[in-house]
């Protein structure tokens, strides 16, 4: 009896520690979903899909918060599965069972790519991404042709659907052709999609609506086109919001269809025991302190001191305008085996796609330059570390871009660059956001400002081989100082505490540019270069004719402007003259009038005497005519006694 009771505590005990294997959701999953995931390499539930995948089979709403890399794709691609094989009834032509929206093309190609994944393993499914009546040349040892299915045998058909890819007319045409039953899809054409009278999602075999990165679709602003997106589905309907943050938008994201879900809160143990870190435990989040101008010398000596070296690193920049200048230079700055890739979402979607399929499948050290637009969502594989030149604007964009590595159990590192001073007030900010960051102290990285001075003068010796260089830098700058600026931290990150100097030899500039906050800023704005912008040329010919055409009409028209100039001072002259010449007259003109009426009134006195006094007036005048004509005045003596 004893032994039959430490059996049965020995068995509770394995059950306990097997629970997040995959076999104990069975008979909830099919077989071929376990024998999927086992050859993926994911043979133990992550605690958040142990958690989400039974809520969300059993018909509850469901709001997940768990950290970036934590396996939430599966957790709502296996039930969303599971659910449109199960329905009752095939799903009809032209009927839509579920759909998933993302708010990046990256993120949902990503999200189509993993299912289709999963899906190779259910035969039907796999059947339906291949048409039946493509001709196979086989050849030997190759696997059959997928076989063919009845249109009622359940299976899973998918569509993706981009904004910029394709057309809505050809995603609708598609739509018809193929008529899936799951939609993976960014809101704008979804939205298109859904708006046909063709494409039905009525309540009799609608599913599931999941919105991965749902605080991220509110920050973009899809509110609004979200709301008519709902509006076109049955309100009956299981719903999961998934987000690696989604308590910092909870009450919005719970407005915008759910029905008394279920909140899912995976936390991660921090080395102290709480349960209060928002991102992995493999991710060592660090930071360094320093000034502009060594912040590359830093970087470099961080991708070499690494061991092992970085297969793949993550490196943020604020704009995309950044993202188009550093392309250019870093390859001259940072060691010469490690390749860049460029991605920001100003890239026309074939670029962004190219690039990024480059990035994934580098087989040598690769540096992905990218903007936010890379921060959310995607999961990149094997991410080794993630740099910061500057933190993001949105501290909510912090833990997406960090989360980059340390994905799925894998170590990876961290590292924020921050200005020494003010900016470190930022590690305290971090720490009450539950997000604690920590001196990185191995490797050791300590660049000298001679280092610093060789990266300047190598940026600054690439951009004077082409002025179309010198152009990107100042619109690089211009936008990171806007950028800067917005800060949600402001109180944190000031403009009036920048060092412009350090900042232009750090963006290698060969003078600041033009703009409000360098007003009242007394220092050298060329920065000590001595360029002569008139001789510096593009190295493209035809754009370098342009520029001295357009310089040689600018100095003919300031040689024009200097003669109208001196034109209006001989106007402005000949005004003056004219003006002093009718002062000078009208003077002239009250003597005269004064004259005239000083001889009126004496003729009027003289004649009003009598003989004698008139000639008393003659001696008078004669008397006063001989003193002025000696041109002297007798001495007054006095009175005569």
């Amino acid at each position: 009896m004893a032994q039959e009771k430490l059996q049965d505590q020995a068995e509770a005990a394995a059950k306990a520690s097997s629970s997040r294997a995959w076999e104990a959701l069975t008979p909830a999953l099919s077989e071929w979903i376990l024998e999927a995931v086992s050859s993926m390499g994911f043979l133990r539930m992550t605690p958040v899909q142990a958690s989400t995948i039974p809520l969300f089979m059993g018909h509850k709403d469901v709001v997940v918060e768990a950290v970036t890399g934590s396996g939430k794709t599966l957790a709502f691609l296996i039930p969303t599965i599971e659910r449109i094989l199960r329905l009752e009834e095939p799903v009809k032509k032209h009927h839509v069972a579920a759909i998933i929206v993302s708010p990046t093309r990256e993120l949902a190609t990503q999200i189509h790519s993993v299912l289709n994944s999963l899906l190779a393993f259910h035969p039907p499914s796999a059947a339906a991404l291949k048409p039946a009546d493509e001709d196979v040349d086989m050849q030997d040892g190759d696997a059959p042709p997928p076989l063919k299915f009845s249109a009622s045998t359940p299976k899973v058909v998918s569509q993706l659907l981009l904004g910029g890819t394709t057309t809505p007319a050809q995603d609708l045409s598609t739509f018809l052709k193929t008529s899936p039953n799951l939609l993976i899809a960014t809101p704008g054409r979804l939205l298109e999609l859904l708006s046909s009278p063709h494409v039905h999602c009525p309540q009799s075999s609608f599913e599931a609506l999941i919105m991965d990165e749902a605080d991220r679709l509110l920050d973009l602003g899809f509110s609004d086109t979200l709301q008519k997106i709902l509006s076109r589905l049955p309100k009956q309907r299981r719903t999961g919001l998934f987000s690696a943050s989604v308590s910092e938008a909870l009450d919005q994201l719970v407005r915008v269809g759910l029905r008394n879900p279920v909140r899912i809160a995976v936390k991660v143990k921090s080395a102290s025991g709480a349960q209060d870190r928002r991102t992995p435990a493999s991710l060592q989040m660090s930071y360094i302190t320093t000034t502009p101008s060594l912040k590359l010398p830093a970087t470099c000596q961080l991708l070499l001191k690494l061991d092992p070296t970085p297969q793949k690193t993550v490196l943020y920049m604020s704009t995309c305008a950044a993202v188009d200048y550093w392309q250019d230079v870093l390859s001259f700055v940072l060691p010469k085996n490690f390749n860049v890739v460029p991605l920001h979402g100003k890239h026309p979607p074939n670029v962004r796609t190219k690039n990024f399929t480059r990035f994934v499948s580098a087989m040598t050290p690769t540096i992905l330059l990218t903007t936010d637009v890379a921060a959310r969502g995607l999961d990149i594989p094997s991410v080794d570390l993630v740099i910061q030149l500057d933190p993001p604007s949105d501290p909510k964009t912090f833990i997406h871009r960090c989360g980059r590595a340390g994905r799925a159990g894998r170590k990876g590192l961290a590292v924020t660059f921050l200005n020494a001073g003010k900016e470190e007030d930022y590690i305290e900010f971090l720490r009450i956001r539950k997000t604690p960051i920590s001196p990185l102290h191995t490797p050791v990285i300590a660049p000298t400002q001679q280092e610093a001075d060789q990266v300047t003068s190598a940026i600054r010796t690439e951009v004077l081989k082409d002025r179309a260089l010198h152009d990107k830098a100042q619109k690089a700058f211009v936008s990171w100082v806007r950028a800067y600026s917005k800060h949600a931290a402001s109180s944190i990150f000031r403009v009036p505490d920048l060092d412009w100097a350090d900042l232009g030899a750090a963006w290698g500039l060969l003078r600041l540019p033009k703009m409000p906050e360098l007003k009242g800023w007394a220092g050298d704005k060329s920065l000590g270069t001595g360029v002569d912008f008139d001789t510096f040329a593009y190295k493209d010919k035809t754009r370098e004719l342009r520029r001295r055409e357009e310089l040689e009409q600018w100095k003919a028209g300031a040689l024009e402007r200097q003669k109208d100039a001196a034109g209006r001072m001989g106007k402005e002259a000949r005004r003056r003259e004219r003006a002093w010449s009718a002062k000078k007259d009208a003077k002239s003109l009250r003597e005269e009038r004064r004259d005239k009426k000083h001889d009126k009134r004496e003729k009027q006195r003289i004649g009003k005497m009598s003989a004698e006094e008139r000639v008393e007036e003659d001696k008078l005048q004669a008397m006063i005519a001989e003193v002025r004509e000696k041109g002297v005045e007798e001495e007054f003596e006095g009175f005569d006694d």
